[in-house]
Parts: structure tokens; C-alpha cells; sequence
């Protein structure tokens, strides 16, 4: 029988001020970790409050269909089971289980369960097939838990051709997301597995049922410091880089948050569970903390009638905090509260991208609550900075450290280097340093130039500690658009465009310039019903953007903003639209035609790949090579 680590919570102090951030460091943070690992804070949970519930499910977002729920006391048992199950197929420490899988309770299970067996790796289904296999290979994960085939999911496909390409994977777990009861026998599904030696396919409740919920049979004794998850980053174009997680990492985020969120809460999951908001923020954390967790359908707030039903839901389930991305609020913003009753709310959190001012005060009009922001990122488990719950929001920052975790600004050298820390309300690189900090990334390539100094991690972002310890960003170092040398932040564009009342969503980025290297250009989508023409958009950017540089030369109005599988726009994307954009009026100015794609490349950045004919080949490449981009010519169509 497991024994539960002592973890009598101490009293919880709301913290409101740098103050109140010092006091907490009076003691030492080892002294105020209640849980050495994932699997303990689970354990301790349903040891507090066996009966509470943990989880609950909506499978739909109509109003009237009814939710699972699960208790704390089942969570655990069924996280033991599934790192019991995992265990029994050759899962051992060190080892990873991939999991490809939608918001489900039973992602839940896996995700703990797996790290209480070994490594976690979730991965985001919606990424295609040679994305997923590369991060199976990289992990070298020997278990994949994915879901059964169903309608309107193309997931089983994508995992048996990841299988297929995978040799390091040996057990598929099904999970049956209908309960419609799937077979080890079940001859259609082993039809699709890879026809290779010792590959089993075991229905994951069958697998569960068949194993001890109180204990786990390997008796494993885990180090705060064994590796416990791989997280993928986000993006859409590219490799992901693959992030290492340590027990530490993620035990001391869910300790901070549980302590700067004092109150009991019912909190709204929509974000997946492959990323580490979901993941840490609407799950471990909110379990350290005792919450009821609401999982809104298995694709979260990309689920149908979601977001059009979520003040219905917020009522129904008497809902106090949910967090999102601005992209959510934006939307959110426009969605009239009508007859619903959301009086339950307290506060929302918004982070994974800069939150234009103009989106929080739409937001806070309709609903009615302050929306804070915070600060984090995958490399540090999540949370990083979180705006104080209980004070009013401070326009343009994203709150105060968290206790036992260092932010600093940085001067860096041309190798990106720290040279000294900058004087308060001094911009400069942000680096974060604490036990919440990871180890790195699995590829070795990947780690080259992410320290600061020696313990500091460099996010890549820009901003300033002002005299009362909030952080405040300024921009993202590599989506600065650099205009003849001078930086020009894009969220002064996106700010002044959301100004205008037909602009749902804003993205500047640079477009590229034979002469300044870089000019602003912005897209846009529109709210419903409401139409503005690009030179109209332009016209309000140009009485606006306070900075003459920095007005684009050009704004797009798009039907649908790309976004990345959290919410987040995908400015990577855009970059590309952009510079393909740029390059095919220049072909078509000088006369040629050509077919002209600008695409990502791992290793060599952006890329433009060319086809055109043989004649203009060398006049074409001309052209191009006044940009610095690496130019592939293709041969032209049926001369392969």
C-alpha cells in the first residue's frame, strides 16, 4: 500500500503585493512543498477530500447534456491503475507513453499515470503525421495511448501511420471515448496495426479494470529530479522542440499556484491537455489545490457550441475562474451575456500571448470581472508571473514573479549572452530562474544559446520589472519588425487596428523589403456582419500607430486568423503568407510566372521553393537573392 507523504497544507496568504512575495520566501521553498512528485499530489488529494469531485465531463456543450463526473478518490485510482497497466507492457522509468488524445477524463489518467510509471509525452493530434512521428522518435515512446476510431476524428489514422513509421512503439492503448465497449479481439482495429512482431493493442478501460487502484505494484520511489514529461512547444510550421519536465518542475508550480489561489474554485478547462496550461493551470495545479475541474467536450473551446453556449455554462456549472488565450476573449467579448447568470464568476486569466488592452476592456465589459494576466512558458512549466487576484488589473502588465522563482531583465551581448542586469523599468531579455526551470530540451541542437548565464533561461521575450516587482513585456525578440534597423513592436499596430469597430482580431508582422529588410503590414478578421475595406484599415492605422515607422504599409483582411492548436495566432504562418506574398508581386511587376511557395525549414529557416521556366531560371534568381532568404529552384513541371 502506497503511504501518502505528510502534506498538511500550511495557511494559504492571497498575495497582493512583492511584499507579499518576499514574506512567502521567508521560508525556504523545500519547506513548502507538500508533494515530491506528480503522482503525490494525486495521492495527497484524495487523501484531503476523497469525495470531492475532481473531474467533470461534458462530452457536448448543449446545455441540457449531462456530465461525467469523478471524484478525487476515483481520479487517483484510476491514475493508479493506468500507471499500473502501463507498468505490466515494459513502461519503467525513463521510459515514455505518448499519448494522442483530445481533453478526455481519461487523458488525466494517462498523463499521471504514465509519470507515475515512467515519462509522459502528449502530443497535439491536430499536428500531421511526420510531426508526430518525429516526436515519438525523439522520445523513442514504447506505448502509444490514442483514441478509437470514431466518427469525425481522423486521430486512429494518424496513430497507426505513426505506429507504422515508429519501431520503437510496441503497445497501442484504444480509448473509447463512447464507451461502446472496444475489443483486444476486435478484428477491424487489428487489421490496422503494423504488421511487425510483438505489437499488442489493449482497450484502455479493460486494461485499467484489470489492475490495483490503492497502490502501484512497482513500488517505485521517485527523486524530485527524474524526468517525468516531455512537452512538446507550440507552433505550425516545423519540428516542435521537445521540452524536458522534471517531478520538481511541475510539483513546485502546482504548490505556487494552489498558494496564490487560496479560494475554493469550480474552474473551466478548455485549453488541451497537450499543452502545458491545460495541463498544469485546469489540472495538476487545480488538483493540488482541491478544485472541481469542468472539461468543456473533448476539443475544449474548439468543441461546437462552446463558446457560443459559455455564459450557459458558466451558470450551470456554477463556475468561478476559467483562463484562455486573447483569442478567446476577443471572441468571448462579442458573445452578449443575455439572460445567463454568471454572478459564480469571480476572475478570468488570460496568457499565452501578449492580451491587447482593447480585448480586456471588451471583455471585462460584458462580463463583468477583472481579467488578469500572466506569464509563463513551457520551459518553465507554465507559470512564470500571474496578476494578484483581488486588485485591480494593471493596464499592460502580467503581474508579480512567483514566490522561490527569479525574474530579471538582461543586457546580452551579440552572442546572447548576459552582461549585466538591467536598472528597473529597463528593458531588456527576460530570464527566469527557479525550481520550475526545466533541464532542457531532449535534441541537444535545440539547446544551443537558451541560457542567459549559467541557471537562467532566456524566453526570448523583452520587458522591464517596474519599481513595484510587476513584469511588463514590451515584445517578443524574434517577432520584432525590424525596419532599417529601427524595432518596431507590433502590438502598437494591433492595438490601434482593434480600435477600429469592425476589428475582431489584429496581427502585425514584417513583410519583406529588398531596402529595409523588414515593413509593418498587418492582418485582420472582421466581426460578423461588419465590413471595412484594407485602405479604410490602413487610414485608421495611419491616424493611430503613434510611430511613423511603424504604420504598415499594408493590411489584409482575412476570413479566418490562423491559430495555433491553444489559440494562440500563429504569427509564423503569417510571416510566411507575407513574404509569399512580397515575392509573387515582385515576379509578377517584372513579367515572369512562376510557382512560388515560402515555407519553413528546421534548418536553414525560411526557404523559397521555385518553379518557373528554364529560361528565367537565372533572371528570377536575381531578383530573389535581394532578400536573405535561401532560394530553391525545382524543375519545371514534367521535366522532374
Amino acid at each position: 500500500m502506497i503511504e501518502c507523504p505528510p502534506g498538511a497544507l500550511q495557511a494559504r496568504t492571497p498575495v497582493h503585493s512583492l511584499a507579499d512575495v518576499l514574506a512567502l520566501e521567508q521560508t525556504s521553498w523545500h519547506d513548502q512543498l507538500d508533494a515530491r512528485t506528480t503522482y503525490d499530489v494525486l495521492c495527497q488529494a484524495s487523501a484531503r477530500h476523497p469525495l470531492r469531485i475532481a473531474l467533470r465531463f461534458l462530452p457536448r456543450a448543449d446545455v441540457d447534456t449531462p456530465a461525467i463526473a469523478v471524484s478525487y478518490r476515483e481520479l487517483f485510482e484510476h491514475v493508479t491503475e493506468a500507471a499500473n497497466a502501463f507498468h505490466q507492457t515494459g513502461i519503467r522509468p525513463g521510459r515514455a507513453v505518448a499519448l494522442l488524445l483530445p481533453n478526455l477524463p481519461q487523458t488525466h489518467y494517462a498523463l499521471w499515470g504514465a509519470q507515475a510509471a515512467g515519462i509522459a509525452a502528449p502530443i497535439n493530434p491536430l499536428l500531421d503525421v511526420a510531426q508526430i512521428a518525429a516526436i515519438v522518435d525523439a522520445t523513442r515512446a514504447e506505448a502509444l495511448v490514442t483514441l478509437a476510431p470514431m466518427a469525425g476524428s481522423d486521430t486512429w489514422q494518424k496513430a497507426m501511420a505513426v505506429f507504422e513509421r515508429c519501431p520503437s512503439l510496441h503497445t497501442v492503448f484504444v480509448v473509447d471515448a463512447d464507451a461502446s465497449a472496444v475489443s483486444a479481439d476486435d478484428e477491424a482495429l487489428r487489421a490496422t496495426l503494423p504488421q511487425r512482431a510483438g505489437v499488442r493493442l489493449l482497450p484502455f478501460a479493460a486494461a485499467l479494470s484489470q489492475q490495483p487502484g490503492e497502490y502501484l505494484v512497482s513500488q517505485r520511489v521517485v527523486a524530485p529530479d527524474e524526468v517525468c514529461a516531455y512537452f512538446h512547444t507550440g507552433g505550425t510550421t516545423g519540428l516542435p522542440k521537445v521540452a524536458i519536465h522534471t517531478h520538481l518542475n511541475e510539483t513546485f508550480v502546482a504548490a505556487m499556484l494552489a498558494r496564490l489561489q487560496p479560494d475554493p474554485h469550480v474552474v473551466l478547462c478548455g485549453l488541451p491537455l497537450f499543452h502545458v496550461n491545460g495541463a498544469m493551470v485546469t489540472g495538476l495545479g487545480a488538483f493540488h489545490a482541491g478544485w472541481e475541474v469542468v472539461m468543456l467536450s473533448a476539443q475544449g473551446y474548439r468543441g461546437p457550441g462552446v463558446l457560443a453556449n459559455f455564459w450557459t455554462l458558466v451558470q450551470r456549472f456554477r463556475a468561478t475562474t476559467f483562463s484562455g488565450v486573447p483569442t478567446i476573449f476577443s471572441t468571448l467579448a462579442e458573445l452578449p451575456v443575455g439572460g445567463a447568470d454568471i454572478s459564480s464568476l469571480r476572475h478570468a486569466f488570460c496568457g499565452a500571448a501578449p492580451l491587447p488592452p482593447e480585448v480586456a476592456r471588451r471583455f471585462e465589459a460584458v462580463a463583468g470581472i477583472p481579467l488578469c494576466e500572466g506569464y509563463g512558458l513551457t520551459e518553465a512549466a507554465c507559470i512564470s508571473a500571474v496578476h494578484p487576484v483581488g486588485i485591480a488589473r494593471r493596464e499592460g502588465s502580467v503581474g508579480l514573479r512567483l514566490p522561490h522563482q527569479a525574474l530579471q531583465a538582461w543586457q546580452v551581448d551579440a552572442d546572447g549572452q548576459a552582461t549585466r542586469p538591467c536598472a528597473v523599468g529597463e528593458t531588456g531579455v527576460l530570464g527566469v530562474s527557479g525550481p520550475n526551470v526545466f533541464p532542457g530540451y531532449l535534441h541537444q541542437r535545440d539547446n544551443r544559446g537558451i541560457w542567459l548565464k549559467p541557471g537562467w533561461l532566456n524566453t526570448g521575450d523583452l520587458g522591464f520589472i517596474d519599481g513595484e516587482g510587476y513584469l511588463r513585456l514590451t515584445g517578443r525578440a524574434k517577432d520584432l519588425i525590424i525596419r532599417g534597423g529601427h524595432n518596431i513592436d507590433p502590438a502598437m499596430i494591433e492595438d490601434a487596428l482593434l480600435r477600429h469597430p469592425g476589428v475582431a482580431l489584429a496581427a502585425a508582422v514584417g513583410q519583406p523589403d529588398a531596402h529595409a529588410g523588414e515593413l509593418p503590414m498587418a492582418y485582420v478578421t472582421l466581426k460578423p456582419g461588419a465590413q471595412a475595406t484594407p485602405e479604410a484599415l490602413r487610414a485608421t492605422a495611419d491616424m493611430l500607430v503613434p510611430e511613423r515607422a511603424a504604420v504598415p504599409v499594408r493590411v489584409a483582411v482575412l476570413d479566418r486568423m490562423p491559430l495555433t492548436a491553444v489559440g494562440k495566432v500563429a504569427k509564423a504562418e503569417l510571416r510566411l503568407r507575407a513574404a509569399e506574398d512580397v515575392l509573387r508581386q515582385l515576379l509578377v511587376r517584372h513579367g515572369f510566372q512562376a510557382e512560388l511557395e515560402v515555407l519553413a525549414d528546421p534548418a536553414r529557416g525560411t526557404v523559397v521553393r521555385l518553379r518557373c521556366a528554364e529560361a528565367d531560371t537565372r533572371h528570377v534568381r536575381r531578383l530573389l537573392e535581394r532578400f536573405a532568404f535561401p532560394v530553391d529552384c525545382l524543375a519545371p513541371a514534367g521535366k522532374e
